[in-house]
């Protein structure tokens, strides 16, 4: 099989989730929550080129290019479902990991959509969305235009509407295990705020990372509003403008939606 393109690279966006409620916990070990994502001009990219045999490389050497990486895994479900020819696929890695962007779970839906469109579009987009809930929770957004409430543990998706959203994302150095944070979910200490920006899951990171809980502080001297995004450690941060901090990089961000084809750098 031939693909359509002999060369193509797609952009790969973060998210945030601006707003982020632990409801409960799940029979089969998630939790079920309830979330506001939006997707954001910060990007990885993805390279596709033909080759005689599936190659994975990445620009970051800290990122594994074996099968447990969510690149990899999208190849092989599209691949269970499809033909699919040999490809290289190249990783520009831009967004930061252990952060609570999306990272990996954009890259995976972004694989499951290249592959879709080099292969002439064989899978419709309700199928797309169902393999990537295979992969992960927050792999399904992605799907979306850009905007969404999430629910279930992630994969269920109400299309959502709001204002052209930006600010600043600030990462520390340090990074935090998704599972871990959840492990140390206590469903009795919601988030209790006005705010329309919250996060259940800070508690339980500032507790494994108290250094995180400090530079919250810290950017509230110089934000209106500081909410930590997923898991952490990334914390976005609006209405203000940063000064440095030690350790900890800004990325300004815009709020974006998807396009008709995919999302645009």
């Amino acid at each position: 099989m031939k693909l359509r393109h002999q060369n193509k690279s797609f952009a790969s966006p973060a998210k945030l989730n601006l707003f982020f409620r632990v409801l409960s916990k799940r029979p089969d070990g998630y939790h079920n929550i309830v979330s506001l994502f939006q997707a954001i001009d910060l990007f990885d990219r993805l390279f596709f080129s033909p080759s005689t045999k599936d190659i994975f490389t990445c620009t970051d050497p800290s990122i594994p290019t074996d099968d447990s990486n969510l690149i990899n895994k999208a190849l092989t479900l599209f691949k269970a479902h499809f033909p699919t020819p040999t490809l290289h696929i190249h990783l520009e890695k831009n967004i930061p990991v252990e952060a609570g962007l999306g990272g990996g779970s954009s890259n995976a839906a972004t694989t499951l959509w290249a592959l879709n469109e080099l292969t002439n579009r064989p899978a419709t987009l309700p199928e797309l969305i169902e393999m990537g809930s295979k992969l992960g929770s927050d792999v399904p957004f992605f799907f979306s235009q850009g905007t969404a409430l999430c629910r279930g543990r992630g994969e269920i998706l109400d299309p959502y509407s709001i204002p052209p959203l930006s600010g600043y994302i600030a990462k520390p150095s340090y990074g935090l295990s998704t599972p871990a944070v959840y492990q140390n979910v206590r469903i009795d200490e919601s988030s209790q705020t006005e705010s329309p920006y919250f996060n259940d899951l800070e508690a339980p990171a500032f507790r494994l990372e108290p250094r995180l809980a400090t530079l919250k502080a810290h950017l509230q001297k110089q934000f209106q509003n500081v909410i930590m995004t997923g898991s952490g450690t990334a914390l976005f941060c609006l209405n203000g403008k940063p000064k440095p901090i030690q350790g900890v990089t800004f990325y300004p961000f815009h709020s974006i939606c998807r396009s008709l084809s995919w999302y645009c750098s």
